[in-house]
């Protein structure tokens, strides 16, 4: 087997490791924008699953997408979300753009996992991708994420610190 598939875009084609759940668009931003080696936060890919899952509902309400795309992309950002892809997520905290990199990089793990889950084709920006902009999906999830770790690590911190300071409050009574 090869060490590596070839895909193919508007942009022409990129060879891609053949492992790999994301597509050109990623392999291209991965080969032009090697800033600092330093990945996506997981708090960050966590809040693009959880978007993109959102996203995927809000789709179907609108009778915008198929019922059969709209569960395989939730059950494939769920997966996202839930930590499963982390290594299919190579590009650089420090990217061009409004996150655009990001954004297409979630776009096309979910497609792949959505395709296979499937058996047809989901594509990454037609159908993950549906209703949403890098512009309004990056903000939102920076938002998420922070929202999410605030909830989860800062207040339980807090809570800790502020028994721990009425602790020794009383003992110095």
């Amino acid at each position: 087997m090869s060490e590596y598939r070839i895909e193919k875009d508007s942009l022409g084609e990129v060879r891609v490791p053949a492992g790999a759940l994301y597509q050109a668009q990623t392999q291209r931003a991965v080969d032009n924008f090697p800033v600092s080696g330093l990945p996506m936060p997981r708090a960050m890919i966590r809040a693009l699953g959880l978007i993109k899952g959102a996203a995927a509902r809000a789709n179907l309400d609108l009778a915008l997408i198929d019922e059969k795309r709209a569960e395989v992309i939730r059950l494939a950002a769920e997966e996202v979300a839930r930590g499963d892809h982390d290594a299919h997520f190579p590009i650089d905290i420090f990217q061009t753009g409004s996150g655009t990199s990001s954004n297409m990089n979630a776009n096309e793990v979910i497609s792949t996992r959505a395709t296979a889950l499937l058996g047809e084709k989901v594509h990454p920006n037609d159908h993950v991708n549906m209703s949403q902009s890098s512009n309004d999906v990056i903000p939102t999830a920076i938002h998420v994420a922070a929202a999410l770790l605030a909830h989860e690590h800062l207040l339980p911190a807090l809570r800790h610190l502020s028994a721990a300071l009425a602790r020794k409050a009383n003992e110095n009574d």
